[in-house]
């Protein structure tokens, strides 16, 4: 018997390249206004992105508050006159394009899929998250794709992770593994839903948090033996 038989994954950044996705949205949004876009500002952007996000992961702000100020903050740190909440449509619409996969996803998936359930747990907004998917050519693979937007919660809370467990038929938390490159939201989001996990950690990536997920991978090429064995 194989030790995970439903496999929980995370989208951007285990499956999908997000990095890539999210630069070439951004090129897209800033052009289509005729605004500069260089090298700084994506930094920037990454940096106010990242802590938005973080706040909402820990409930201290709503999710639209992301949307409503990231690209504003930007904009007004650098010093460019524009409507923020403008860009930030634009980027949504673009960003649901682009659906570049990380190496070895589409395989990884693909032999899973023949002994595992698989599922999709992402925080982000849901009308994007199912044109990327729809569109990666990983949805024949999945038997769900649950998404914090319709969960009224998201990860790392309880809550959401209530909500994916009461719509998986026959869900056991001692045959599940969550999957994820996020320590905050995946790993800590098991965690809290008391499932074993698996950090996928990308290249030069530290746990200041010291969180213990249950296993590491550096490549997607280790996840099938994993879910067929474990840490054996």
């Amino acid at each position: 018997m194989n030790r995970y038989d439903i496999l929980l994954l995370d989208a951007d950044g285990t499956l999908l390249d997000f990095r890539a996705a999210e630069g070439e949205a951004m090129r897209k949004a800033f052009q289509r206004f005729g605004l500069p876009f260089y090298r700084q500002i994506r930094e920037r952007y990454g940096l106010i992105n990242q802590g938005l996000w973080q706040s909402f992961e820990r409930g201290e702000i709503p999710k639209s508050a992301i949307g409503d100020h990231r690209f504003q903050r930007v904009l007004d740190e650098f010093s460019i006159p524009f409507d923020g909440k403008i860009v930030e449509q634009a980027y949504r619409e673009a960003l649901g394009e682009e659906h570049a996969l990380i190496p070895g996803a589409l395989e990884a998936c693909r032999e899973l899929a023949g002994f595992c359930r698989l599922y999709i747990v992402t925080n982000g907004v849901s009308r994007t998250q199912y044109r990327r998917l729809e569109a990666c050519g990983l949805r024949d693979y999945l038997e769900d794709i649950f998404v914090s937007e319709d969960a009224g919660a998201q990860k790392p809370q309880r809550e959401y992770f209530d909500y994916v467990f009461s719509r998986i038929p026959g869900f056991d938390r001692e045959r599940a593994l969550l999957v994820g490159d996020s320590l905050t939201s995946d790993i800590q989001g098991g965690v809290n839903a008391g499932v074993d996990t698996c950090w996928y950690r990308l290249p030069d990536t530290e746990n200041p948090l010291g969180l213990r997920p249950t296993y590491e991978i550096d490549s997607l090429e280790a996840l099938p033996q994993l879910a067929r064995r474990g840490g054996a």
